[in-house]
């Protein structure tokens, strides 16, 4: 390969840590077998968790903290169900939790939260109080892209100054930006169609649009080895990537230690630069300041 790869902010990466790391299947195994200790001290921002009033009764909030540091975690954006779930555990640790105002009053809102229209005055008022920093997670699909409840809760993020955690079809970001152009969303797991090309397709539309890659692991890094085409991605599109677990079970908090270092292999096969930016700088950017005790 003769033709240099550079970063978006323009910042060139290193052609000869390109041509080793393109090759994946060519780094001998105890470079693999190095690099989750290359990572294991560096400090990464989980945006991605869910902490349900059925959760906390086998993570209390103190266990969660003791968690979270013990993987180096150093903020954890949040969200719950109920909502008031949430501002517990940010209570526990303001300095940490980044708590997202989540809209479900019980699991099963998940399903028809769009067609609420009490939801968005709700959202409203609670926003009003409380260290909220985003809004969701919103499950929604291109069926009911169109509808006024998203469209309003998506006003209100651009009105509080706040990203909108999407889980969601293509169709569905393309008619937020389509209605409320101002709005920054978070698409949660890389979207539901999570294909390098398309996400670099949305990513060179949309500059307020950013990719959270929770439970993606398995494509990124299939058997802990990033696979090409997300090299090429996370390297073209440092700024726009955000990491994260995503609890969304029982199972999955108590398979956290894991789940995070397997991340974390994957992560440290990127130049250093880029590795920083994905495991706490996009993070910081975009919540800042991450400190969120108020």
């Amino acid at each position: 390969m003769s033709v240099a790869v550079f970063v978006k902010s323009g910042t060139c990466v290193c052609r000869s840590a390109i041509l080793m790391l393109m090759s994946v299947r060519l780094i001998s195994l105890p470079v693999l077998l190095l690099a989750p200790a290359l990572s294991a001290a560096q400090q990464l921002v989980d945006t991605h968790l869910h902490y349900d009033a059925a959760y906390a009764r086998a993570f209390p909030p103190g266990e969660v903290v003791d968690l979270l540091e013990r993987n180096r975690i150093s903020h954890a954006l949040v969200t719950g169900i109920p909502p008031r779930q949430v501002r517990v555990l940010h209570e526990a640790d303001p300095q940490r939790i980044l708590p997202l105002l989540g809209v479900y009053r019980k699991p099963a809102d998940r399903t028809d939260w769009y067609a609420d229209a009490e939801l968005p005055g709700r959202v409203e008022r609670q926003l009003k109080s409380g260290p909220w920093r985003g809004i969701g997670e919103l499950h929604i699909f291109a069926a009911d892209r169109r509808s006024p409840v998203l469209r309003r809760l998506a006003e209100l993020a651009v009105a509080h100054e706040l990203p909108l955690l999407l889980h969601a079809d293509p169709a569905v970001v393309d008619t937020l930006y389509e209605t409320v152009p101002g709005v920054t969303l978070i698409w949660a797991h890389a979207g539901t169609y999570p294909y390098p090309d398309l996400l670099a397709d949305y990513l060179e539309r949309y500059p307020r649009l950013h990719v959270d890659l929770s439970v993606r692991d398995g494509r990124i890094a299939p058997e802990g080895e990033l696979a090409p085409d997300w090299y090429r991605l996370l390297v073209e599109y440092p700024d726009r990537f955000l990491l994260g677990v995503d609890t969304f079970s029982l199972a999955r908090w108590q398979d956290y230690d894991r789940v995070v270092a397997g991340i974390r292999q994957w992560l440290a096969q990127l130049p250093p630069e880029v590795l920083e930016r994905l495991a706490r700088g996009n993070a910081a950017r975009l919540f800042e300041p991450l400190n969120s005790g108020h």
